[in-house]
């Protein structure tokens, strides 16, 4: 069998820095270096896979945040239910593992600009103005929704967001 799949234009020089885009978000997100490996992996086949459709347009580096911050988001809630080694068994819980569900569940009920601001602040460490940039939006948006996102999670958390509140760069 021969396989006619030739890499399409771009993709091999944009390769590492999205690789390492995707690394960082999943690490923030599930706190393993394997697992991030896993979903940044995934993210680049897929993005390989969309490449068409993303690979000149100037937002391709936050569709590849989102993809890898679903990605990883899914990978823990996954590992929270399906730990090998229940809970009782051990004496405590994760308590890593549990929160990152915590926050993860608490994005996902996010508005979608909200969740994409605080992906990309916060998991892809871009600035105010890079994640502007990215998103096509003003800073002044991007402060609104990152301070309204915020506030939306602190009150359905109850807690303070330790890595989600100052600024990661």
């Amino acid at each position: 069998m021969s396989a006619n799949l030739r890499t399409p234009t771009g993709f091999e020089e944009a390769f590492d820095g999205l690789y390492a885009t995707a690394f960082r978000v999943a690490l923030r997100a599930l706190g393993n270096p394997t697992a991030a490996e896993d979903v940044a992996v995934e993210t680049l086949a897929r993005a390989f896979a969309h490449w068409g459709k993303i690979g000149d347009q100037p937002w391709r580096e936050g569709w590849v945040v989102r993809v890898a911050s679903n990605l990883a988001f899914d990978a823990a809630r996954a590992r929270s239910r399906f730990s090998d080694t229940p809970p009782e068994e051990t004496g405590r819980e994760d308590e890593d593992v549990a929160a990152r569900v915590s926050l993860a569940q608490e994005l996902a009920r996010l508005p979608r600009r909200q969740r994409e601001v605080l992906a990309l602040r916060h998991l892809a460490g871009h600035s105010e103005a890079e994640t502007a940039e990215v998103l096509r939006v003003s800073e002044g948006s991007v402060k609104t929704h990152l301070h309204r996102g915020l506030a939306a999670m602190r009150s359905r958390l109850g807690v303070e967001m330790g890595g989600m509140t100052g600024d990661v760069r």
